[in-house]
């Protein structure tokens, strides 16, 4: 190589060296000044970890348990309330008195209490919130429990007279739950999305698939909380849990998802690790209908196979308590039953062989998707193959159990986990999914409802819990504890669980001015996308049309519209045959089949394909895309709110992988069967053989959990300023990249040499041009059409393809939401975006095309 050539190699490297020194300048500035000086965080700010996001926020409606975890207590309130360890206290009643009979209460209401949008609640507001509860129609998951309210009468506007068909000892108790809260008459129906409460707190912003934030409200007419600001940010994966906890990202994880990293914590003096108890009652759930487990022979030897305390050790890590029924232990009347089934491989032999099957029988168990139900099922397969009873297991995703095993009964075993408190009276249902069905039982729990007093009540629950241990109805397996990892100075959150929720109205950080009153500010609404993108896209269209002519333009957009049709039509019936009702989903465990109906309807289930098709079709011409069934917005709008994520992230990670792949595929190709050109080769050999999600776990380690320069994940959205929202980017763009980048390299130098043993090329060197002259002035402009190929390939992948590292980072993107609203069985956001990635092909194969034209002038004269 002459002293020109590298004269010319120089100042090009010279400037890519400018340039990457430029970019990591502008793009560490403001790190390095953020890490030179960091700010401390209000203490009137709190920021909760939740391994579970709301479908909606309306806990009337549907019986998810995530809807009580955020806004139970916070947001709503009901006439009483639940203290932390289980006590019936007062809310927006005072207090209350029961007739000798038992048949009417009287509840005295509190006065000037007002909604957070100013509206009063007073009598007649309860009697709305009461009688919407047993409406025809409702869609109340509780409806059955509250169906002996006779009538609810207002007495004067703070009084209000329930009336029952029996009596009901438990009817303070029931109307603490979440599906009693007092609602608007004005805004009842939008609660899903808008929710409006008596509460000290109210809805500031949702950004679905990341966080939701609450913030305190004026005129409450308790004691106001100290917290002016409680964010909660949904962090599904555990690793991205522990991550989100180690880093100071989260401030308080109440129910922590990784029971294997809590010793960890304990010996960290930043955190506090407390165990409490929750409602949540294991089972091993068995198909009472099905033979030969209709036998309670073979049910008893199921449980006495069973070792629970080894269950709880090797599953959950020592967190868990055993059960001898279905009855969590704190509750009022329990009694502890689990000597009725120590233990004993001979006694379940000896059983299994009374009923005929000395020989063992075989079984599948089916097991939902959460880490308790999988690990414990491969403990339990263990211990019941000791005893003869041989253990297929089938791992299946939440809805496809929902339908399939509860709702189908298509099971022989399965492992789930019960929160709702006192729900012993779901073995009263024949419908159940377990099919228990014993006229005994049926007796004693029409004698516990109708108890004329307290006494009487518990020893009734007592001779209940007898019965059902008695009949082995279910493997009753262990009740769940209630993990909390928070920073050591923060105190007042709850302990236990006497229902799914996280009351934060008493929580304060240690030394906090309780009279701070700062609050979380939006900083504006970030870049007009929708403006921008139609801009330049009509922009692109005039210029190809000027460029290439219109009667080029046109054609293709027809074939990409023929195409786009075509796509809806298939995608549509595709997942018409997909298993799984969405109404299932959202109602819960304890849903009566009338209120999963009256769901059904609302959500215009019901109608023919055909219907359902042109109404979907209609909303994607009109852009909304439909309404989401779990969410309740319209599609459109969730799918602007994942593009904010996903399209700048896969933009970032196109720039950064071109970035690296053109001067490593410029160098080898430059430097062929030299020592620099092995090396890079290897360097992309690695590039392609490490998993994105490995390298993303490694920058999460090293960048946000030793430097603290990043957050270990979670997404603050645009509104909170451009560098914020660039700035959560960067880590999960670096880790889509690397691969993207190792891959590109090793097609452009391979390209780059191809194209070098052209006959143009060869002219140009016999006219007196080295190598490197060659290479740079006619090799590699020829050369970009395979890379153009591949950045095509490339591109749509990383839109929603990059879910793992999306669900590393817990970033609230395109790929999370298409997998959530699989789980979920909402079909219409499923369809929605894949239509979205579809056109993302076709606009990306039209934009590739283009780039052929220009990177190749001989294609711009058989253009077709």
């Amino acid at each position: 190589m002459n002293s020109g050539d590298w004269r010319l190699a120089r100042e090009r490297l010279r400037g890519l060296l400018a340039t990457a020194l430029l970019v990591a300048l502008t793009l560490l500035a403001p790190l390095a000044e953020a890490t030179a000086a960091p700010a401390q965080p209000p203490r009137d700010r709190l920021v909760l970890g939740l391994p579970l996001e709301p479908p909606n926020l309306d806990p009337t409606s549907g019986a998810a348990a995530a809807v009580d975890e955020v806004v139970y207590a916070n947001v709503f309130e009901g006439l009483t309330r639940l203290t932390q360890t289980g006590v019936v206290a007062p809310a927006l009643a005072e207090s209350w008195e029961a007739a000798p009979d038992g048949l009417t209460w009287t509840f005295h209401l509190r006065r000037g209490v007002t909604f957070s949008d100013g509206s009063p609640f007073d009598a007649s507001v309860a009697k709305f919130s009461l009688d919407r509860i047993t409406a025809e129609g409702s869609t109340n998951a509780q409806k059955a429990l509250f169906a002996p309210i006779q009538s609810v009468e207002v007495v004067n506007p703070a009084t209000i007279r329930i009336r029952l068909s029996r009596p009901m000892a438990t009817l303070p108790y029931v109307l603490a739950w979440g599906d009693a809260v007092m609602v608007s008459p004005n805004s009842a129906a939008a609660n899903a999305v808008t929710p409006v409460g008596t509460g000290p707190f109210k809805l500031q912003s949702w950004q679905r698939g990341s966080q939701l934030t609450l913030v305190r409200r004026d005129g409450y007419w308790g004691t106001p909380p100290r917290l002016s600001t409680v964010i909660f940010r949904f962090i599904s994966d555990p690793t991205a849990a522990f991550a989100a906890v180690s880093a100071g990202d989260v401030d308080a994880f109440p129910n922590y998802p990784a029971p294997e990293n809590v010793a960890q914590f304990r010996r960290d003096p930043r955190f506090r690790v407390v165990v409490g108890a929750s409602e949540g009652k294991v089972i091993l759930g068995i198909n009472n209908t099905k033979a030969p487990f209709n036998d309670v022979r073979v049910r008893r030897a199921l449980s006495y196979a069973i070792d629970r305390d080894a269950l709880i050790q090797g599953a959950m890590f020592g967190f868990g308590q055993p059960i001898g029924s279905h009855y969590s232990r704190q509750a009022p009347g329990y009694v502890d039953l689990t000597g009725a089934y120590p233990h004993d491989v001979a006694k379940a032999r000896q059983l299994l062989a009374e009923a005929g099957y000395s020989n063992g029988i075989d079984a599948t168990l089916r097991l939902p998707p959460r880490p308790y139900a999988r690990r414990s099922g491969e403990v339990l397969a263990s211990q019941l193959a000791q005893a003869g009873i041989r253990v297929k297991i089938e791992n299946l995703e939440w809805a496809q159990w929902l339908d399939q095993v509860f709702k189908r009964r298509q099971f022989d075993l399965t492992i789930v986990e019960h929160v709702e408190p006192m729900d012993y009276d779901i073995y009263g249902r024949k419908d159940y999914y377990f099919g228990y069905d014993s006229p005994a039982f049926d007796a004693l729990l029409t004698q516990v409802q109708s108890a004329p007093d307290e006494p009487t009540r518990l020893r009734l629950l007592g001779d209940l819990q007898r019965r059902i241990a008695d009949d082995a109805v279910n493997g009753f397996l262990f009740q769940s504890s209630r993990i909390g990892v928070w920073k050591a100075d923060l105190n007042g959150l709850w302990i236990n669980g006497p229902i799914a929720a996280n009351d934060v109205t008493g929580a304060y950080w240690a030394g906090a001015d309780v009279t701070s009153s700062a609050s979380a500010k939006r900083t504006g609404d970030g870049p007009p996308w929708g403006w921008i993108s139609l801009i330049a896209g009509a922009a692109l269209l005039a210029f190809v049309a000027w460029r290439f002519g219109a009667a080029w333009l046109l054609k293709k957009l027809g074939g990409h519209a023929l195409t786009l049709l075509a796509a809806t039509v298939v995608i549509f019936l595709l997942l018409q045959v997909v298993p799984g009702d969405p109404a299932s989903y959202m109602m819960g465990l304890n849903a009566s089949p009338e209120s999963i109906a009256a769901l059904r309807q609302q959500m215009g289930l019901e109608g023919s394909g055909l219907e359902r098709y042109f109404a979907w079709l209609g909303d994607l011409l009109s852009g909304q895309f439909g309404t989401s069934y779990t969410y309740q917005v319209p599609v459109g709008g969730l799918i602007a709110e994942r593009l904010a994520v996903s399209a700048p992230l896969a933009l970032m990670a196109t720039f950064l992988s071109l970035a690296v792949a053109l001067p490593i595929g410029v160098m080898a190709a430059s430097r062929r069967g030299t020592a620099v050109d092995t090396g890079l080769i290897g360097v992309t050999q690695v590039g392609v053989a490490l998993p994105n999600f490995w390298i993303a776990m490694l920058l999460i380690l090293l960048f946000s959990v030793n430097l603290g320069w990043f957050s270990a994940g979670g997404f603050p959205g645009w509104s909170a300023g451009f560098w914020p929202a660039f700035k959560a980017l960067i880590l999960p763009a670096v880790a889509l990249a690397a691969p993207q980048a190792a891959i590109l390299a090793r097609v452009l130098r391979t390209a780059l040499l191809d194209t070098m043993n052209e006959d143009y090329v060869r002219t140009a060197r016999a006219k007196g041009l080295s190598v490197n002259q060659a290479l740079w002035r006619h090799a590699l402009r020829n050369a970009w059409i395979p890379v153009l190929t591949i950045l095509g390939l490339q591109f749509p992948f990383l839109l929603a393809g990059g879910i793992i590292i999306e669900n590393v980072f817990s970033l609230p993107g395109l790929g999370r939401l298409v997998f959530q609203a699989i789980t979920q069985r909402d079909l219409i956001v499923v369809q929605s975006v894949v239509v979205v990635l579809v056109f993302a092909v076709v606009l990306v194969s039209f934009l590739i095309d283009l780039a052929y034209l220009f990177a190749d002038p001989r294609l711009r004269g058989r253009r077709t």
